[in-house]
């Protein structure tokens, strides 16, 4: 139920800041304009959302006969976690990471970069998998999901305001004054911010709780608390060439070695997160 308020509160803040860069941009047929195009991507998030975050981030699909390791391990832990089987997608990417996208248990997909393969032994797999199908089996995957579409739209979208604004594109009401400007200056400024907040607002506690079952579908917090030490060192050396607006899906914030997007960073800390998961072994 939380996260279906939390799916109608993105798409109403969606519709919100388009329906401002509309009025910003156009007056008042501006604004009615934005709240059309509002009305479809927040249709597109909903249904084909899984799909934008897989072109964002570059996966490709994986066969069983391409992948029959990575397929036991996914069917293995779905039959566990009283799951659907899910897609199976592999990153383009060095760096070890994963990430979970979908609407619903039905419509899932599960994805792990090459690195992470690479770099991981089975029961670190294992870990890292039962983590992202927790996402899917707590139902927050269609949140932080449509999220990353979200952002990406608000980031485009900005870019899109920041050039008409360059070439003298954004045209105002007569009645606006010389505040019409101001307004555009500001809403040029909270575009980016307000696409941050969408993706902050929705990862920490649930990293926490993924950590948490995805540690009871594999049977021991061993693994994944040992491959999110190698997940977050790697990370800190290797860089990984995705959209920002898709960072938040992924196990480990994949900007750690950047300072800039390390300072925005959506995960809660490694360390904390390392700990309650040994802590669990005592439990």
């Amino acid at each position: 139920m939380a996260n279906t308020l939390k799916t109608w509160l993105l798409m109403g803040i969606l519709t919100v800041l388009l329906v401002l860069l509309g009025r910003a941009i156009g007056g008042t047929s501006g604004a009615f304009t934005f709240f059309l195009i509002a009305l479809g991507m927040n249709f597109i998030s909903y249904y084909f959302s899984d799909s934008i975050v897989i072109k964002m981030t570059g996966s490709y699909p994986v066969s069983e006969a391409e992948a029959p390791e990575l397929y036991s391990i996914v069917r293995n832990l779905s039959l566990k976690a009283g799951l659907p089987m899910p897609k199976v997608y592999i990153t383009p990417s060095p760096q070890p990471n994963a990430f979970a996208t979908g609407r619903n248990p039905q419509h899932a997909a599960v994805a792990v970069t090459e690195g992470l393969l690479n770099l991981l032994n089975r029961q670190e797999i294992e870990g890292v998998l039962a983590h992202e199908l927790a996402h899917i089996k707590n139902r927050d995957i269609l949140v932080g999901t449509i999220a990353a579409a979200m952002a990406g739209a608000i980031s485009m979208l900005a870019d899109v305001f920041r050039w008409g604004l360059i070439f003298g594109g954004v045209n105002r009401d007569d009645d606006e004054g010389p505040g019409g400007a101001i307004a555009s200056l500001v809403m040029l400024i909270l575009a980016p911010i307000a696409a941050l907040l969408v993706q902050m607002a929705i990862s920490r506690s649930r990293e926490y709780l993924a950590d948490e079952t995805g540690a009871k579908i594999a049977g021991t917090p061993v693994g994944l608390a040992e491959a999110l030490k190698k997940l977050h060192a790697y990370s800190l050396r290797i860089p990984m060439e995705v959209s920002p607006a898709a960072s938040h899906m992924f196990i480990v914030n994949p900007f750690n070695g950047r300072a800039l997007m390390a300072l925005f960073s959506t995960h809660p800390p490694i360390e904390d997160r390392i700990e309650r998961l040994y802590k669990m072994r005592w439990a």
